[in-house]
């Protein structure tokens, strides 16, 4: 038997000891050598050809990883490692570092419970860096600290020994620093990496070898055998020493919490039900009898058996055959096979209990972030939170109107595997908007049609997603919307959020979507904090993305009876704003005063929501909307000669320098550009610097757009749209 399959054999007996598993993503900034350590942790576990690894790339599995050199899936490997003579199941994820491939980092930290968070000796912690500790914190994931890529400190940049530790202080600090900023209050301080208590690693990914202060202590090598290692090339021999996975490993097992530790404090944070149920007790306690509780947060295409739900189990056992609901789906599916992942190689198992990642096959109403149980009715798990929303959209049509109803198959396909995608389809012309998060995250997904799915498709140029907003209010002026009978009146008045308002409504801190009157005095009261109005809070009605919808009416005859339809004006104005249909973004609607008519039959959907729709529309035109633009934090390293010429590249595109700091003969361009200007920069900085400069960009959020770009860029929507290029005036909705 391979080493291989013994492994195999021996995980499916370790996997029901929940105090033997080990859930961990890698995380880092892109290029920082995660597949590599992946590579090698996969192959010091038995699970691949050691002189394979850091070269096979055994979790870039996909083509268009091995072709462009970086993950763009997160992909999950199980596998044995042996510590003091107890086997440990260690479940692993590798996840992107690429800024447009965001969301399958967040989504694969729902699914551990701890990450070795990875940086580069060399380039330090990086903005990327600082998005991926944040997200595992928010998952309430505990990180430990791997410095890559040490060997090139000490060989290419000849530095002394005392200089390599100063560096690695420094890198220590600025994660411990972070930690302390989005750790869960009560793991602030028990959470820090420290060198001294073993959750500090260093080493090198690609020359398999790593070392920990409790390493040290049993292998006798210690940091200045490591320096002489390293300057006389003598790699190999330190790898048998100290070999990378090993030390690793070691840690996760010593370091990161088992599921039957974590889920005690993750569950709470991750799911809203009664946690002194039946379902809400097995969960915290991991028990494998307990009723079935499974997440997905990753759906991926196998070309022989179709999609693949791949997911955490938090209680319960699933075995081939069962009947699960994925909640929100129409009826119960049949399991057809239930699977332990390596890479691209789905191991078939007849069961997997609690605490493990699973893949299953045959769920086909199962996608990103929806939550698998035998009943209906289960509470699901919170949805997923994304740090950044889609930006970039392209419209695409396929070229041979016989391939439309494939076509429009594959779209959901790929929204369903990708939960940062939005796709909106035009059913009558087959033109699809497709919106993800930057030039190279809807490239990717284009070839994908093209080539995996086999779909000649025609695409734009890609357009930017702006958000309208309002800078005034129009209090004591509020508009009045009329129903197409005149028989229904709304009158509605606008007014711009606090700015940590709108960003805890993106963070997800007050739900989303229409509020039950239960719920209101709570919500209600978390509004409160943040010192808003907490009488006229607690009457709210919906929220919607960064916007909600208040009643600050009082003794309206049979409103509670329209509240629904009510809502959905409110919401199809979230979707599509006055000024150039865009989404709308920071807003509180408060509806002041309604005449309805006493007859339900002349206050149905057709007159309700036009009139609410309009009122609101009416009241944001009345409020000085203006345009929000999506910008970019950017970081661009080059050499010294050169940097004159990146800045300038930055100046040009109505980007802002915030920073130069110059080290040795490599100075840096730390500054924010909008997404607009963005499209054909990595050509265009090429040809500026002659090639010589790195750089990436990190979302960082909406800004105000220039008032002298607002009527420049509206009727460019507008026309793309084909709306008028002007923007209608209140009379339009006064009718």
């Amino acid at each position: 038997m391979g080493r291989k399959e013994d492994n195999i054999k021996r995980a499916t007996v370790v996997m029901h000891d929940r105090e033997r598993i080990r859930n961990l993503a890698i995380a880092a900034h892109i290029d920082h050598g995660k597949t590599t350590l992946s590579d090698n942790l996969i192959a010091g576990a038995g699970m691949m050809s050691e002189d394979l690894a850091g070269k096979a790339r055994v979790l870039d599995f996909d083509e268009q990883e091995s072709a462009r050199g970086i993950t763009i899936n997160a992909a999950s490997a199980s596998m044995v490692h042996t510590v003091n003579g107890s086997d440990y199941l260690i479940n692993l994820i590798d996840t992107p570092g690429h800024v447009d491939f965001g969301g399958d980092v967040t989504r694969a930290m729902r699914a551990v419970d701890g990450c070795i968070i990875l940086t580069c000796a060399v380039e330090g912690a990086m903005p990327q860096t600082e998005t991926v500790v944040r997200q595992a914190l928010k998952e309430k994931v505990k990180p430990v600290l791997f410095i890559n890529k040490v060997d090139r400190l000490i060989n290419e940049l000849q530095i002394t020994p005392e200089d390599m530790m100063k560096r690695f202080e420094e890198q220590i600090k600025k994660v411990n620093t972070l930690i302390r900023l989005f750790a869960p209050a009560e793991h602030r301080k028990d959470w820090q990496v420290s060198v001294t208590d073993g959750t500090v690693a260093f080493g090198s990914a690609y020359h398999n070898w790593g070392i920990t202060v409790p390493y040290m202590k049993k292998s006798g090598v210690n940091f200045s055998q490591i320096f002489d290692y390293c300057h006389n090339e003598q790699q190999p021999e330190l790898a048998k020493k100290a070999p990378v996975h090993e030390v690793l490993l070691d840690m996760s097992v010593e370091k990161l919490p088992s599921p039957l530790v974590s889920q005690k404090y993750r569950i709470p944070n991750i799911w809203q039900g009664e946690l002194e149920s039946t379902v809400g007790k097995a969960m915290l306690d991991c028990d494998p009898t307990g009723p079935l509780s499974l997440m997905i947060t990753k759906i991926w295409m196998d070309p022989h058996a179709g999609e693949v739900a791949v997911g955490r189990l938090y209680s319960g056992t699933i075995h081939q055959g069962d009947s699960v609901w994925a909640i929100g789906a129409a009826k119960a599916e049949r399991v057809q096979q239930v699977s332990m992942m390596v890479g691209s190689d789905r191991i078939s198992v007849p069961e997997v209990s609690s605490g493990n990642i699973v893949a299953l096959t045959g769920v086909r109403s199962a996608a990103a972030g929806v939550t698998i149980a035998r009943e209906q009715d289960a509470t699901p798990f919170e949805p997923i939170r994304h740090y950044s929303e889609p930006v970039v959209t392209v419209a695409l049509e396929p070229k041979a109107m016989k391939d439309l109803p494939k076509f429009i198959d594959a779209l959901r396909g790929l929204a369903k595997a990708d939960a940062s995608l939005e796709v909106s389809t035009n059913q009558e012309t087959g033109e699809a908007l497709l919106s993800g998060m930057g030039e190279l995250h809807l490239e990717i997904t284009v070839y994908r049609l093209q080539v995996e799915q086999g779909i000649k498709v025609t695409v734009s140029e890609p357009i930017v997603v702006y958000r309208e907003s309002i800078s005034g209010d129009n209090k004591g002026r509020a508009f009045e919307g009329k129903s197409p009978n005149r028989h229904n009146r709304f009158y509605i008045e606008a007014e711009p959020l606090p700015d940590d308002v709108t960003q805890a409504l993106r963070e997800g801190q007050f739900g989303d979507g229409a509020v039950r009157n239960q719920d209101a005095k709570g919500v209600g009261d978390r509004f409160s904090e943040f010192g808003m109005n907490k009488d006229l809070m607690r009457k709210i009605y919906a929220i919607y993305g960064t916007n909600v919808f208040v009643n600050d009416t009082k003794g309206i005859q049979n409103l509670h009876e329209t509240r629904e339809l009510i809502i959905e004006g409110f919401n199809d104005v979230c979707k599509k704003g006055p000024v150039a249909d865009e989404p709308l973004m920071g807003v509180m609607i408060r509806l002041v005063d309604a005449k309805l008519h006493e007859d339900a039959i002349h206050r149905g959907p057709a007159q309700t929501i036009p009139a609410v729709r309009n009122a609101i529309k009416g009241a944001l035109l009345r409020a000085k909307p203006v345009i929000f633009e999506p910008i970019q934090k950017i970081r661009i390293d080059a050499p010294k000669d050169v940097i004159g010429s990146a800045a300038r590249e930055v100046d040009k595109r109505r980007g802002t320098i915030e920073d130069m700091p110059i080290d040795g003969n490599t100075a840096s361009v730390i500054g924010k550009m909008p997404v607009a200007e963005s499209f054909g920069f990595s050509n265009d900085i090429r040809a500026a610097t002659q090639g010589r400069a790195i750089w990436n960009t990190e979302n960082a959020g909406y800004v105000h757009l220039p008032p002298s770009l607002f009527n420049k860029v509206t009727s460019e929507i507008r026309e793309r749209k084909g709306l008028k290029a002007e923007i209608p005036g209140e009379d339009h909705y006064t009718d």
